[in-house]
């Protein structure tokens, strides 16, 4: 009997696991609630990241022109930017998972629009709204130096986890 309670306590143990893990996988990138046909989020909501990333110009991309990494669709106007973007991804991929790099400042996994976007040091960054992108308007400098300290901390937890 001890046996068949420890077997089923650790099935239980493993099963939850499991489902932690695959909610922190899902949380390291925002993406939005669409998939593709093999299940991965959109990136960037659907935005070409090679024309935000180069120019600051939020331009659709289409489903025809999609690279994935990391389970994260990235959708794009021409086969160009999609070849560019497959050449060297992470010159093109938001910093932070794609999750507003204020709210990451200040402790938080928010969403992000591509509207709200800034390119420093070849890095693109997005912003939730007006308002956050004012705040990081503000102090750029250091807005990104508390990004970057809090990132390695929230990057791998489950949105409700960091933002409570």
């Amino acid at each position: 009997m001890n046996s068949i309670k420890t077997l089923i306590a650790a099935a239980a143990f493993v099963g939850a696991f499991s489902a932690v893990s695959t909610a922190f996988a899902v949380d390291e990138y925002n993406v939005s609630t669409g998939t593709t046909l093999s299940g991965a989020g959109v990136a960037l909501r659907g935005d070409d990241a090679v024309a935000l990333a180069t120019g600051l110009q939020v331009t659709p991309g289409h489903a025809k022109y999609a690279v994935e990494r990391d389970g994260v669709a990235y959708y794009f106007v021409s086969e160009e930017t999609m070849k560019r973007f497959a050449a060297d991804p992470e010159r093109y991929m938001p910093q932070y998972g794609g999750f507003c790099a204020f709210g990451v400042a200040i402790g938080k996994k928010l969403d992000a629009a591509t509207r709200f976007a800034d390119v420093v040091d070849g890095k693109l960054y997005v912003f939730l709204n007006a308002v956050a992108f004012g705040k990081y308007l503000e102090d750029k400098s250091g807005t990104l130096a508390k990004a970057e300290k809090n990132w390695p901390a929230m990057h791998h937890l489950a949105v409700s986890e960091v933002n409570g």
